[in-house]
């Protein structure tokens, strides 16, 4: 049949569908309408629907962040549980069902009936060559069916494609060409095999490790960090299946034994402790190979990602400006990518959490009198605006003081230390460098810039930076009593104190007042910037300061900026320009990466704990 084949008729304007709303394929779903498709989820349980509905709109903007170029328009979604109405004009549609035979083969009888006759037809089976899903369709149907067998989009891009014996082979460059546009690696099989290359490698690597467990050799654990340190992985192989779900692989696996004569000792294992008592993974409330979450237990970033690291493409610069958004992910699951809770912010900074609700700022455009700060309920509805446009120039950090219900945030451009209620009302300039709007010269000058800022309630005073220029090594933290000073103003307050200078470009500042130890990122050149620092504010400094003033507990940032201490879990969690999230020991040593956005450039940071 080769050179027979046609590619389906303005595939570009046709739907996609995928058949199945479960954890992987409403991810395929995800890339087809990052990538601009209509998309089309069928699935008969209305919870599954409702479920893959929320996980793409939620997650849309990781998809769209591992596009090699933005899409031409916006790609839209919606579900069903009508097959016929599911598959009507789709150029491709993917069958991601249950890995249970039977139910396969029915799906692709009922699909030559319903699908368009130029629809291809493929099959995301991780054990199933496509060729043994066919005996129920006929030979012409055949030669548009294949494989397209996905890893775990999007933190893992590779698409498996592979022939089902009758494939016709000039499929495969037409496939491949849309998956890349989605952002995907397609990688094509050489001859059909049951399981694909990587799916191979990695069943005989789930299957020891089961064995392990199951002789009681080593406890999840040990295997995930072993796995872990030995090759740099964020996530370790019982972590991955508890991810996927213990149910898929003990299908994927009773497919193994029974084809090709393996042992069923650790799937029997598998099936005795885990899959009978209802623990399947993180999808069940009964946990997997891990036990469930203890609530409280668990650290639940929340982050701001100005959107200025994502292709450019040809949007207008005041579009660009104005790409932000706060993303969510839980700092323990290596697994997890972020979701995003508020998206469309103009350059967001500073952001902390209340009673509930996040507080942030947005810069707008740094020229203008535009900045705002915001506020919303955890799960990103409710916005509301707490400091309105024109009443706050470029506002940075934003630091809440528990005890007092107060905002404190820092005003870039407009040379302010502001503080407010929770509602925006009672705001107040507590510190002031100069007049931008008189004062043109000194609001040029980056040393009169204030940056980030923190409270001690021990001390009864706020810090904040005024980072200096760039790479300038005119760097300065400051500090003032909460209360201002009798006959004092912003500008002329006596009470102002040198905690640190010639800094590189400190930026957010964060107080430990139980331990009496500031906390600072900076952004400056290294080997002194690009760093996380400490610095012993109560009590006796210690030798570690001697040399510097301060004390380098991390280094190698991507131009630092968010920083949180968590007491729970006696660490500093700080986000960098990079588009990293990083987790830090006080007393040093090796941080380590909790997530790395490719496209992505993190700012502001804070966390609750669920």
């Amino acid at each position: 049949m080769a050179g027979k084949w046609s590619p389906p008729a303005n595939c570009s304007e046709r739907p996609v569908c995928v058949l199945g709303g479960g954890v992987l394929g409403r991810r395929i779903a995800a890339c087809f309408v990052a990538a601009g498709y209509h998309v089309r989820i069928r699935d008969p349980s209305a919870k599954s629907r409702d479920a893959a509905a929320q996980y793409i709109k939620e997650n849309l903007s990781s998809f769209t962040a591992i596009l090699p170029q933005p899409a031409k328009r916006q790609g839209s979604c919606e579900t069903t549980d009508d097959l016929a109405a599911a598959v009507k004009d789709c150029w491709i549609v993917f069958e991601a069902v249950p890995e249970v035979l039977p139910i396969k083969e029915s799906t692709f009888a009922d699909l030559e009936q319903h699908a368009p006759p130029d629809c291809l037809l493929a099959t995301n089976s991780s054990s199933f060559k496509s060729g043994d899903l066919l005996s129920k369709v006929k030979d012409v149907t055949k030669a548009r069916v294949l494989n397209t067998h996905y890893m775990m989009p999007p933190q893992n891009v590779i698409v498996e494609l592979m022939t089902s014996g009758h494939t016709d082979p000039e499929i495969f460059p037409f496939v491949e060409a849309r998956h890349r546009e989605a952002g995907l690696h397609p990688v094509t099989a050489l001859k059909e095999s049951s399981g694909f290359i990587f799916n191979r490698i990695w069943a005989a690597i789930k299957r020891e490790c089961l064995s392990v467990l199951a002789e009681g050799v080593s406890t999840p654990e040990v295997i995930d960090s072993i796995w872990k340190e030995q090759y740099g992985s964020r996530v370790g192989p019982c972590e991955m299946m508890d991810s996927v779900g213990l149910d898929t692989v003990e299908h994927i696996e009773q497919h193994y034994v029974d084809e090709r004569g393996l042992s069923p000792k650790p799937l029997q294992w598998l099936q005795n402790n885990f899959i009978k008592q209802g623990k399947l993974g993180q999808k069940s409330d009964e946990g997997g190979l891990y036990p469930p979450p203890t609530p409280g237990k668990r650290t639940k970033l929340i982050f701001l990602n100005t959107g200025l690291s994502e292709p450019l493409g040809d949007k207008p610069m005041a579009q660009i400006m104005k790409r932000g958004q706060i993303l969510q992910m839980i700092a323990e699951d290596r697994a997890s990518r972020p979701i995003a809770l508020v998206e469309n912010q103009a350059l967001p900074d500073g952001i902390d959490v209340c009673d509930g609700r996040m507080y942030w700022t947005c810069m707008g455009i740094p020229a203008e009198n535009d900045g705002t700060v915001q506020s919303a309920k955890l799960d990103g509805s409710d916005i509301k605006t707490v400091i309105p446009s024109g009443q706050v120039h470029t506002p940075k950090q934003l630091h809440i003081d528990q005890v007092s219900k107060k905002l404190y945030f820092c005003d870039r451009e407009g040379l302010r230390v502001m503080r407010c209620n929770l509602d925006g009302s009672e705001h107040e300039v507590i510190v002031q460098t100069g007049d931008w709007k008189s004062e043109p010269d000194k609001a040029k000058v980056q040393h009169n810039w204030p940056v980030g800022i923190t409270v001690s309630r021990k001390l009864n005073k706020f810090m904040w930076t005024q980072k200096g220029g760039s790479k300038a090594s005119d760097g300065w933290i400051y500090s003032a009593g909460l209360e201002m000073p009798q006959g004092s103003t912003a500008s002329n307050r006596q009470d102002i104190e040198v905690i640190q200078k010639g800094l590189p470009e400190c930026i957010d500042l964060e107080m430990e007042d139980d331990s009496g130890v500031l906390y600072w990122s900076d952004r400056g050149e290294l080997p002194l910037g690009n760093t996380l620092n400490k610095k012993q504010i109560i009590g006796e400094a210690p030798a570690a300061e001697k040399a510097l003033g301060r004390q380098i507990i991390a280094q190698g940032l991507g131009e630092g900026i968010g920083l949180k201490f968590d007491r729970a879990e006696n660490c500093l969690y700080v986000a960098d320009m990079a588009g990293r999230l990083w987790k830090c020991n006080p007393d040093g040593g090796l941080k380590e990466k909790i997530f790395e956005g490719a496209t992505h450039a993190y700012t502001g940071l804070s966390f609750v704990k669920v």
